[in-house]
């Protein structure tokens, strides 16, 4: 499916109008993800449960991990 739009002027940039329809099909709400290709643009739904770079980094760094086994470990152990 394909729809013709024209870019509406918002202040010193330009926008788009979606139909409702395809928000409520593909799930656009407040932020959604614009992805430069090759062959155009893409626009998709931003994941909620997916984490950023960041985001994940900082989850990880949080992390407390145990390395209390660590010493028991001898050189010749296999995993």
């Amino acid at each position: 499916m394909s729809s013709e739009v024209k870019l509406i002027t918002i202040g010193n940039s330009k926008g788009l109008r979606i139909p409702k329809a395809l928000l409520l099909k593909y799930g656009l709400k407040e932020e959604i993800i614009l992805e430069e290709r090759e062959e155009g643009l893409l626009i998709h739904a931003k994941d909620a449960n997916k984490m950023s770079w960041q985001e994940t980094y900082k989850a990880t760094a949080d992390e407390q991990e145990d390395w209390s086994d660590w010493q028991d470990l001898e050189a010749t152990d296999e995993f």
